[in-house]
């Protein structure tokens, strides 16, 4: 390959379009963020308000429901983090990522019932892909909620997928080079706990939570979980109070990115830097990366996720 085809395959890769056959990554584990949009995806069915208005007929500026694909090239291994229902696209875009590895799912994470983290497992039942013994990974509530509610039950009696429990706090391997660790968070738990994942790869960690309360309600202080990774996709679901006109936002409590800003404000530069907001409703105004919410979110020294950008670990 020449040194300008180089330069322009490295800049593609660089927003997870990597030509076919083309590995910017070489032999290390990445992770891909195949998704920054809240449950119903960006924009959101039946919205016609300004934030969706025009956006059906632009697939560029579509965002697919929070997800994270985590890729080993060396063990020809790749798992994804939820299954959301923008799976079928998201698979596409893990193929295109390594194409070598296509259509292989070593394994699933979720992280709580609510619909935009395991909605996407439907694809996995014989009426689709027809998938066989795919581990899934959950908690304990979340394990009894898929073995005893249909649909989801089929998929585990036709064993489409291999439930494999996971406990808080317990690190458990992928493979070799990757160790993940799920830790509880307090959310709107009426089916399943929720947790976030810690990511391990030879070179870096990852921290996945894209959904909890708030942080106040958290006996972990944030700061603390944020010195101990190199990058931490968080929750961003809401830019600020009143993002919902008519809508006691109390109802749905996540940390708005204004008060996560405010209160990491006094914490070091390199600190913030590892903040990447994900899960943004389709309300939420950081969706549009030349406006003000963005603006400000890069002034705190912190930025909103990419779908598509990668993570070597």
């Amino acid at each position: 390959m020449n040194r300008r085809k180089f330069i322009a395959s490295s800049s593609l890769a660089a927003f997870g379009l990597a030509p076919r056959g083309f590995s910017a990554h070489g032999s290390s584990p990445f992770a891909v963020v195949l998704g920054t949009a809240q449950d119903g995806g960006y924009p959101q069915a039946g919205c016609k308000k300004e934030c969706c208005k025009g956006l059906w007929g632009d697939d560029t500026k579509r965002r697919d429901v929070a997800s994270l694909g985590i890729v080993d090239p060396v063990a020809g291994q790749r798992w994804f983090i939820e299954c959301s229902p923008s799976f079928p696209r998201q698979v596409r875009r893990l193929d295109e990522a390594h194409p070598k590895l296509a259509g292989k799912i070593d394994g699933i994470l979720l992280t709580h019932a609510h619909i935009g983290h395991y909605a996407g497992l439907i694809h996995l039942g014989r009426e689709v892909m027809g998938t066989k013994g795919i581990p899934v990974h959950v908690m304990p509530r979340m394990e009894k909620f898929l073995h005893t509610q249909g649909p989801w039950s089929q998929l585990v009696g036709l064993n489409n997928i291999r439930l494999s429990p996971m406990r808080d706090g317990r690190v458990f391997s992928l493979n070799e080079r990757l160790r993940v660790t799920p830790f509880l968070v307090p959310h709107r738990d009426e089916f399943s706990e929720t947790v976030g994942f810690r990511i391990e790869g030879p070179s870096k960690k990852i921290l996945w939570l894209p959904d909890i309360d708030k942080w106040e309600k958290w006996e972990t202080p944030i700061e603390k979980v944020l010195k101990d990774v190199n990058i931490a996709y968080l929750d961003g679901t809401f830019f600020a109070n009143g993002e919902l006109p008519g809508r006691d936002m109390s109802k749905i409590p996540h940390p708005f990115i204004a008060e996560t800003m405010r209160r990491l404000k006094d914490q070091p530069a390199s600190l913030r830097a590892r903040v990447r907001f994900i899960h943004l409703n389709h309300t939420n105004p950081a969706h549009d990366s030349d406006g003000p919410a963005v603006a400000q979110i890069r002034k705190a020294g912190m930025r909103v996720a990419k779908q598509g950008e990668r993570v070597e670990l």
